[in-house]
């Protein structure tokens, strides 16, 4: 049986995770409002994404279709969560600077900086070692985490900058390895869900 994964779906890089899943062999479903929470023809999610895109926007519009608080729930109940770059900023307890009336869910104790590796111009492709292995991601306006609660690994590092951390089944990364086709944190997002081994790549 194949694991379900759902995608939040209001906006930003969606397809690109949906592609990298199906490509997993992955069945994936939108999350736009609260009933997609339960997933196709009523099966519930074994996984969910937050993708990249504009924070600020997405929480907005969370609460516009009454999903920030059963998205919130759904996490804290302890269902996988990968959250990139905006999916991470969305996950933190603490947002250092947000947009005028940003809020976040809450569930992932640590505090980020949104846009911290400069504008869409200073993107860039780069390698990293992870807790997961040597990985090659993508960085876009990405933020950086600032400061982790105890019970919160930090698994990648970019120079100094902390850009990835993971806490029981919910990972935060600042960048996008779904821009790269790299598969190891989906991987590891099925293996939290029951549909692989739980392992460190390499």
């Amino acid at each position: 049986m194949s694991a379900l994964v759902g995608v939040l779906g209001l906006q930003g890089g969606v397809s690109e995770h949906i592609e990298l899943l199906q490509d997993l062999g992955v069945n994936t479903c939108w999350v736009r409002t609260p009933s997609d929470l339960l997933g196709a023809d009523g099966v519930r999610l074994d996984a969910i994404v937050l993708p990249g895109g504009e924070s600020s926007v997405m929480d907005r519009l969370l609460r516009t279709f009454e999903l920030f608080e059963p998205l919130k729930q759904v996490i804290s109940d302890g269902l996988p969560t990968l959250g990139t770059c905006a999916g991470l900023i969305l996950l933190a307890r603490t947002v250092l600077d947000p947009a005028p009336g940003q809020r976040s869910l809450g569930v992932l104790d640590a505090t980020v900086r949104r846009n911290a590796f400069g504008s869409q111009v200073d993107s860039a492709e780069v390698g990293l070692e992870t807790a997961d292995g040597p990985v090659k991601v993508a960085f876009i306006r990405a933020p950086q985490v600032v400061e982790v609660g105890p019970e919160v690994e930090v698994i990648a590092r970019r120079g100094e900058a902390i850009v990835g951390v993971r806490s029981g089944a919910i990972t935060g990364l600042a960048f996008h390895p779904e821009v790269t086709g790299e598969p190891r944190f989906h991987q590891r997002l099925l293996a939290e869900a029951g549909f692989g081994r739980l392992s460190n790549a390499g």
